[in-house]
């Protein structure tokens, strides 16, 4: 007989629960990342909609001088240079307000998700809401195709996107969390909220791909790929293990079994055959058959004769039954200790982070002079740090029990790291590359460890005694918090930038510091309590 193939052992080797834990991992996973994918082609394709139109009008007038034509109508150079309404001095401003329209009203819908996610399936508004991104990123691409110049209607999708975006975030963490313990929640979500910048990078090149020859493409592309990722996530998402339990209890019939257990909690269980005929009316009646040579329990020979006798079985469900444990409300979030700290802190934060997610590489076509796709391409290596921070970040939280403490020994690093990325113009290219990856580590770390495992620790925390319908409304106030300081972010790059480069990086280190700031009471919490052991050795032993 052949062995058995070393990767089969492997396969078999795990149990059903672990297999369906893999699989909501990996879904989730997948399902986060087609949301940032589709949020990034605008970061993208801003250099295309306003670019240097006095290089665009001497390269024509240089291509028209060679081949002895007349010159080109002017309003035909404008259009191919820029898109309206893109073409003004004030695009900045412009294009700030379209990141702060979606950020804007993706911060207040988020603080709506939170308490609706705790009351409806998370399976159906997760789908909802993707299908409807996916609409909406489409819309904005169409503009491209039917030449719509409007920025009403730019705003209004904007608004739109961001508003059905925010059904995402609660629903994946409360269901990953759902499937996945306390213990070394900082490693398993560091490594699960690596989503984000996969879909940064997979959304840079995706949009960088069509991003000088038809831009319409950069956002139609992951609007098709998140719908389609809404529909798997119809057919695929378990939202708790208990729904499988409850799948296999109704599937199980003790009257299709062909052996009766008459003793289910003892350890060497004995099974009986059956017999069944049909009884009075023509219904089929089942029967235990007892016969002499099998030993009964004591109880059991109180009851029945020592001959053999047919007894019919009648089935029963046994119901376990507890009080349903009722939904937080928004002021009862609030006062789980940390939950208001670590949402200020995060609002700092996430502004930080999505002030680069938005303007990078639009800064970077400027400051080194690249074209739209370089600068998206380079932009990716931001992402690519933010996922070894966050890691890094999660691992390191989990062996030392201080989540706080993790965040602003980052935060304070990423400080000097800001100030030397302002001056990326007079690096080369091997510097810049190792500034991208260190600054992202260092912004995306903390930004990380808040919105995951932070947000399932105070989701989970034990004020609550054990009531986990609170979850998605604490991860929605962290985040949505965090989400107003990410509209707050964009907007304010935008005006400042019009003075220079140097003061939007000033205002991104003030945040850095009110960020640690934020943070330095739960710090000294930390501290204080140097005799508690880590958080992982804490929580795997309560399982």
């Amino acid at each position: 007989m052949a062995t058995i193939p070393p990767g089969i052992r492997l396969l078999v080797s795990f149990d059903r629960d672990q297999w369906y834990r893999a699989l909501t991992f990996i879904l989730t996973f997948l399902l986060y990342t087609s949301f940032h994918l589709s949020r990034k082609p605008i970061s993208i394709v801003k250099s295309e909609l306003h670019k240097n139109c006095s290089s665009v009008s001497e390269l024509a007038t240089i291509a028209n001088s060679a081949s002895q034509r007349p010159s080109l109508p002017a309003l035909h150079t404008d259009m191919d240079c820029s898109w309206k309404p893109f073409d003004k001095r004030n695009y900045k401003q412009l294009l700030g307000a379209m990141d702060y329209s979606f950020l804007c009203a993706y911060a207040v819908g988020m603080y709506l998700s939170g308490i609706i996610g705790e009351r409806v399936p998370i399976r159906l508004y997760l789908t909802v809401g993707m299908l409807t991104s996916g609409l909406f990123t489409c819309l904005f691409g169409l503009g491209y195709v039917y030449n719509i110049h409007s920025l009403g209607f730019y705003i209004f999708v904007q608004v739109a996107n961001g508003l059905v975006q925010t059904t995402g975030w609660p629903s994946v963490v409360t269901c990953i969390s759902n499937w996945f313990g306390k213990g070394r929640r900082g490693l398993i979500m560091g490594l699960w909220n690596s989503h984000t910048s996969v879909g940064n990078i997979l959304g840079s090149l995706i949009a960088g791909y069509w991003v000088s020859s038809n831009w319409g493409l950069s956002f139609i592309v992951p609007g098709l790929i998140i719908a389609a990722m809404g529909v798997v996530c119809f057919l695929f998402l378990i939202e708790h293990p208990n729904d499988l339990k409850s799948m296999y209890a109704q599937n199980s019939s003790p009257g299709k079994s062909a052996y009766y257990n008459y003793e289910d909690n003892v350890q060497n269980r004995k099974q009986l055959p059956t017999k069944s005929w049909n009884g009075v009316g023509g219904h089929t009646e089942v029967y235990l058959q007892y016969k002499d040579n099998k030993t009964q329990s004591y109880d059991t020979e109180l009851l029945l004769p020592k001959e053999s006798v047919c007894v019919p079985v009648q089935p029963v469900v046994v119901v376990k039954r507890e009080s349903e444990p009722s939904a937080i409300s928004f002021m009862g979030a609030l006062r789980i200790p940390g939950v208001i700290e670590f949402s200020l802190c995060l609002l700092f934060a996430k502004l930080v982070s999505y002030t680069f997610l938005f303007w990078l590489p639009l800064y970077i076509t400027k400051a080194a002079h690249l074209d739209a796709k370089k600068a998206g391409d380079l932009s990716t290596l931001f992402d690519v740090g933010g996922i070894v921070g966050g890691i890094l970040a999660g691992v390191i939280s989990d062996k030392l029990g201080k989540r706080a403490t993790t965040c602003a020994v980052m935060l304070l690093l990423a400080a000097p790291t800001l100030y030397g990325f302002s001056m990326i113009s007079e690096f080369g290219l091997g510097p810049t590359v190792g500034m991208l990856l260190v600054c992202g580590g260092l912004v995306n770390g903390p930004y990380s460890l808040i919105t995951t495992a932070v947000s399932a620790d105070l989701g989970t925390h034990k004020s609550l005694k054990g009531n986990a319908r609170a979850l998605s409304t604490v991860t929605a106030i962290i985040d949505g918090t965090g989400s107003v300081g990410a509209a707050v972010g964009p907007l304010l790059a935008g005006l400042l930038s019009a003075g220079g480069w140097d003061q939007v990086f000033y205002m991104l280190m003030t945040a850095d510091f009110f960020a640690l700031l934020l943070l330095l009471r739960l710090v000294t919490k930390e501290l204080a309590s140097t005799k508690s052991p880590p958080i992982s050795a804490v929580e795997l032993k309560e399982h």
